[in-house]
């Protein structure tokens, strides 16, 4: 690990005066891919943002890691074990902690990001052990396994998700014939409620939570439905769809590939499922119990890089026709494209950070009718597959690439 002292002080003194959030949770806040952050760099030096601090011993894995107010963690699998990593915002190694069993089937390693809320860390292993541990001491609080306890179905590539926690509740998705979406309580792991749904293994999805009104909801994929659930009594609401397997042909790994958080904006509830329907824009109905589909485009196919919405549109990558997309939200044409291979797409003060498969992280501007890349320099560090998706807090960016974590200052000066 290397540290750089002068240069992180600057930012911590820079950082000290922007609002705390209380946790740190998957794609932002909002599980939307964007983060309230304000004055960062409009354009990057040639070789990229200064570089604070970085970490080359986490492990195998594609989790981000997790930024609260004052610290940072991550996940990364070694000799079979996963470990969970606590570090302060100098890089400072504070505590490491072996929580068992990790994927390591094939791409090796953990795979969903933890969540921070408030003294508590949440995450699910890729072999589907859920963990509550104590954030200032490592200390286990509570865990549950979803296959044994919950009857859940492991999915191909292991279970791919980030606990959804609010207010008092947990929610994630074991996958079981019976058990298939539960809620449990976040201090205790108690079961709160259980959805049969239609009792399909689960699709590398993260669930999101979904307030209409006075309706709160949970939105989430199983393998070939997207679900809109009652946040407090667990009733299934509606479902959505993947029409592109024939149910005779459902297996897992055909059609059933689904990682990207639906997002909510406007009223209208979009996802992208490059394995189904492709992009899909649904209307939900003022009270939340319905829904009614008002396009689809096939095009905008991304599997598991997220996407994000600004400026009435969509942007996203797609993954057969390997370039960034701008989705027209009121009809899902596509609008402009730039060439950028495939790779996760997140928002921060205006801009569009956009992290390729093969390792390049480019700035691009999307304030105007074209897209624009502005800078972008080859992260040449780290192991395997540039799959984990970025992570800004307090003007610095954080990127993993395998066993590799750095952390970039990107705040303007003033």
């Amino acid at each position: 690990m290397k540290t750089y002292l002068i240069l992180g002080a600057a930012v911590l003194m820079l950082s000290a005066c922007q609002p705390k959030a209380q946790h740190s949770d998957w794609r932002g806040d909002s599980r939307n891919g964007e983060y309230s952050e304000s004055n960062l760099l409009k354009s990057w030096p040639e070789d990229g943002p200064q570089l604070i601090w970085e970490a080359d011993s986490i492990g195998n894995g594609y989790s981000s890691p997790a930024v609260s107010n004052q610290f940072v963690y991550t996940t990364g699998e070694a000799d079979s074990t996963g470990y969970l990593f606590k570090y302060d915002l100098e890089g400072r190694e504070l505590w490491k902690v072996a929580y068992g069993k990790e994927w390591t089937k094939n791409f090796p390693g953990p795979r969903g990001t933890p969540v921070v809320y408030g003294q508590n860390l949440y995450l699910c292993s890729g072999m589907g052990e859920l963990f509550c541990f104590d954030t200032k001491s490592g200390e286990k609080r509570w865990s549950k396994d979803l296959q044994t306890e919950f009857g859940g179905v492991i999915p191909r590539f292991g279970y791919s998700q980030s606990p959804l926690v609010n207010d008092d509740q947990l929610v994630i998705v074991p996958g079981g014939p019976e058990h298939n979406v539960v809620a449990l309580n976040r201090h205790t792991g108690e079961l709160i409620w259980s959805c049969k749904a239609f009792g399909e293994w689960p699709a590398y999805n993260s669930a999101e939570f979904i307030q209409t009104g006075d309706e709160q909801l949970v939105s989430v994929f199983t393998a070939y439905h997207l679900l809109g659930i009652d946040w407090k009594t667990g009733e299934l609401l509606w479902s959505h769809e993947q029409t592109n397997t024939k149910p005779e042909e459902r297996e897992q790994g055909n059609g059933d590939t689904h990682g990207n958080s639906p997002v909510f904006a406007n009223g209208q509830l979009y996802y992208s499922a490059g394995d189904g329907n492709g992009g899909v824009d649904l209307q939900l109905s003022a009270d939340g119990k319905s829904i009614s589909e008002k396009w689809q485009n096939p095009a905008f196919d991304s599997y598991m890089t997220g996407f994000v919405v600004a400026n009435n549109r969509l942007y996203g990558a797609g993954h057969r026709k390997q370039q960034l997309l701008a989705i027209d939200c009121s009809n899902g044409e596509v609008t402009d494209s730039l060439k950028t291979g495939r790779g996760i797409t997140i928002l921060a003060d205006g801009m569009i950070y956009f992290y390729a498969d093969k390792g390049e992280l480019s700035l691009i501007d999307a304030s105007e009718s074209q897209l624009k890349k502005v800078s972008s320099f080859k992260l040449k560090k780290g192991t395997k597959e540039h799959f984990a998706h970025p992570v800004i807090r307090d003007g610095v960016l954080y990127v993993r690439h395998g066993n590799y974590l750095g952390a970039y200052s990107i705040k303007a000066e003033g």
